[in-house]
């Protein structure tokens, strides 16, 4: 899936001077899964394009209720805040472009909050990276 993502994205990874970023897990969920798809995903990503991986510099300081089975107001709310990044690394992302990897994309409240994270520590740009996008369902005709 990263490779594929990672033909997907080439316009965006083809600048120098980016960083690849997961979606962070809160550490509490981290170590009950023990795997961090959107980690997983960026580090392949990092391979294939040689684009500089940082798992460390955006964080999620807030744990978080599940998103499935909230409504996109609901979502907004629950992100809200849940993200930073850790001071000594703003450096790092000051004036970067930065792709951040997600695995799933359903109302973008997770991949919001966390650009607005990143844009607050004065990155000059962020990007959106993901495997799959939900769609809402067919809509019925005016």
């Amino acid at each position: 899936m990263g490779r594929w993502m990672a033909r997907a994205g080439r316009e965006l990874l083809a600048e120098a001077g980016m960083l690849v970023l997961p979606v962070p897990p809160h550490w509490r969920r981290s170590s009950s899964r023990r795997y961090n798809q959107s980690g997983a995903l960026a580090h392949v990503i990092s391979g294939v394009s040689g684009v500089q991986l940082r798992g460390d510099l955006l964080r999620r300081i807030r744990a978080t209720d599940q998103q499935a089975g909230l409504s996109r107001p609901q979502r907004a709310s629950n992100v809200q805040g849940a993200f930073k990044v850790a001071g000594e690394a703003q450096s790092d992302v000051q004036d970067r472009r930065v792709i951040l990897v997600d695995d799933v994309l359903t109302s973008g409240a997770t991949v919001d909050a966390c650009a607005r994270a990143l844009l607050r520590a004065k990155a000059a740009q962020v990007d959106v990276l993901v495997f799959a996008r939900v769609v809402d369902g067919p809509r019925p005709p005016i």
